[in-house]
């Protein structure tokens, strides 16, 4: 084979690869968006004590576990208080803990004390993300 077949039989490849790999980050992109969107709606459905709203982006497993919106509600106003009233809420690189796209927040409860939340998505039948869970880590830090 030529050094001309060679580069030909490449840059075939390259061009049927490329497409495919364009493909792939765009998904994860979209879904690295539709990820913080879903959170954000939670968050903001919290901020409002729209218990439905807040219950409405949890995974049916959740929605199983805990069984009505109140309950829901009243389980994260008591367990999770940095969900509930975060002051301050920013976004860390989307993860993959075994084999679960997770997406780790840093909140500032309404105690100024930082907490890292670590939120386990699940992608439905229909492309929707729901929060499957929510584990919260402390922080060695001072009140903010």
């Amino acid at each position: 084979m030529s050094p001309w077949q060679s580069l030909l039989i490449a840059l075939t490849l390259f061009c049927l690869i490329t497409p495919v790999v364009a493909q792939s980050q765009e998904l994860m992109a979209a879904d690295r968006t539709a990820i913080q969107t879903v959170i954000e709606r939670q968050l903001a459905a919290f901020r409002q004590d729209d218990a439905a709203g807040a219950f409405a982006v949890a995974s049916p497993a959740i929605q199983a576990k805990f069984g009505t919106p109140e309950g829901f509600m009243h389980m994260v106003q008591t367990a999770y208080r940095p969900v509930y009233r975060p002051r301050h809420v920013v976004f860390q690189e989307l993860q993959t803990l075994d084999g679960v796209p997770t997406q780790p927040v840093l909140l500032v409860g309404p105690d100024g004390v930082p907490v890292m939340a670590f939120y386990m998505m699940q992608k439905q039948p229909d492309g929707a993300w729901k929060i499957d869970g929510c584990y919260l880590t402390a922080l060695k830090s001072e009140r903010l």
